[in-house]
């Protein structure tokens, strides 16, 4: 028997580190994504294996099943210790996982490179807690942490807003009550937050002008989040701050008024976290505007030009420039 599982990657377009305290973000799901695919074998072991987006096998291993439930101590790579983690806090949700006599070859696939930053974690989380049939929003809180934005558009196909609510309202209550009641909205609770997830009408007119350039390297989202953590004051004003922009950018219909809430976001974060704008650290000179987009100093940012804009960005030595059309998922 063979199943098969797949989920969208991510972008966060704003509130990037403050979301975790509850400000109003916009994300969107990209056209690339992960696959998880489960065939059932004979003998009581997972043999796993990872591909990358052209089909070579970037990592295999095989685990007994005790050594899941135990987290074994054998030695292993970071990889494998890793996944190790994974699939034992996913038994740990659901005794029932892998409580068969049989066991599985286990095949993930990757549309996107790994250092793109689009979700390789968020996905796999995912697609682990489809099989298992648990709350992907626990297993994350068990392993990578987070806001769970990145579920959220795993989950989704069009984009969303993002809210964390730490208190439990009427209104919220009744609506996770109503189970997405209508398709239009998905709420999910817990004892001690509430995650509000939106489906929005997001598709600027001026996505033409919209390009994703990759910056070379990858930024360890939990890096980030304890830099964060430790280094931002009271951000009280700058959740209502950003909860502004992001509500302005989502009804946004002029590419000048656009690159006006990028840049004053990028000045928020840049003052909480005590990190200078990409734009004054690498582009200076560039016409167009740019917003960091997740941990910043790593992964995509956000840029608005024109197609003669790409050649700017080539000469500095950055060549994975994606057009908005080809990220986003449509």
């Amino acid at each position: 028997m063979v199943k098969k599982y797949y989920c969208n990657g991510k972008l966060l377009l704003t509130g990037e580190y403050i979301v975790l305290d509850g400000a109003l973000s916009l994300a969107v799901p990209t056209q690339f994504g992960q696959s998880l695919t489960v065939e059932t074998i004979d003998e009581r072991k997972l043999i796993w294996k990872s591909l990358d987006e052209k089909g070579n096998i970037w990592f295999e291993d095989v685990f007994l099943f005790d050594e899941i439930a135990s987290v074994s101590s054998k030695p292993r790579n970071d990889v494998s210790i890793r996944l190790l983690q994974i699939l034992n806090a996913t038994k740990q949700l659901n005794p029932d996982f892998l409580s068969i006599q049989n066991g599985f070859a286990v095949t993930t696939k990757l549309d996107f490179p790994q250092f793109w930053g689009l979700g390789s974690s968020s996905t796999l989380i995912n697609n682990i807690a489809q099989w298992a049939e648990i709350d992907p929003y626990k297993l994350l809180k068990q392993t990578f942490g987070g806001s769970g934005y990145d579920i959220a558009c795993a989950q989704h196909n069009v984009p969303i807003t993002f809210q964390l609510k730490n208190e439990f309202t009427d209104e919220i209550l009744k609506q996770v009550q109503n189970d997405n009641k209508g398709g239009k909205i998905f709420h999910s609770a817990q004892k001690d937050t509430v995650r509000e997830i939106l489906k929005v009408d997001f598709t600027p007119i001026f996505k033409d002008h919209l390009f994703f350039v990759h910056l070379n390297k990858k930024q360890n989202s939990r890096d980030g989040i304890k830099h964060y953590n430790a280094n931002k004051n009271n951000s009280v004003l700058a959740i209502s701050e950003i909860n502004d922009i992001t509500s302005k950018m989502i009804k946004c219909v002029n590419l000048t008024d656009f690159e006006t809430l990028i840049t004053s976001h990028e000045n928020i974060i840049s003052k909480i976290i005590k990190q200078k704008p990409v734009k004054e650290l690498l582009f200076n000179d560039y016409k167009g505007a740019i917003k960091s987009l997740g941990a910043w100093r790593g992964d995509f940012v956000l840029v608005t030009g024109n197609k003669n804009s790409v050649s700017y960005f080539r000469n500095k030595g950055y060549h994975t420039i994606i057009p908005y059309s080809e990220m986003v998922l449509k």
